[in-house]
């Protein structure tokens, strides 16, 4: 059974360590991420995911906290984002993603952690990056499609 989400934001800033500002479209870039994100680049963590139901769980701790205030790309719904293991393949809008990372350390204690005593995206945030080129937006569509299929490599004989 597939299973699908739906794109809620997609949020960038211009520096790193501060929440996102929503954009109407994001361009997603192979090796890259999105865009004009200052978290972009050639590395494993290019685009950063949260579900909307994780903010709604520190909204309920009485938090003004909304899409990109944990400074994630693309929030989502519809989707347990952390059950999905490391090499899952998404789509995601039309670019084609794969899942690098599930959480992170959250080396400093930020702003929503000093203010709720709790930050979801440590434990429920994930990590991807982008393998073919696209468009994402609210409104568009997340589908799982399984695991890679690369080759394994194998040595030279």
């Amino acid at each position: 059974m597939e299973q699908t989400g739906t794109v809620i934001a997609v949020s960038i800033s211009d520096r790193t360590g501060v929440p996102k500002d929503p954009i109407p479209e994001g361009t997603l870039k192979v090796d890259w991420g999105i865009v004009g994100d200052a978290h972009a680049g050639d590395w494993h963590r290019q685009v950063s995911l949260l579900a909307m139901e994780s903010i709604e769980k520190m909204q309920a701790k009485g938090l003004d906290v909304h899409p990109g205030s944990f400074a994630e790309n693309i929030t989502t719904r519809g989707l347990v984002l952390y059950e999905l293991p490391i090499g899952t393949r998404l789509r995601l809008g039309t670019a084609l993603a794969e899942v690098t990372q599930i959480g992170k350390i959250c080396h400093s204690r930020c702003a929503i952690y000093r203010l709720a005593g709790d930050c979801v995206m440590p434990r429920e945030g994930i990590f991807v990056r982008i393998l073919e080129p696209g468009t994402v937006s609210a409104g568009s569509p997340i589908v799982v499609l399984g695991q890679g299929s690369e080759p394994e490599e194998t040595p030279a004989e």
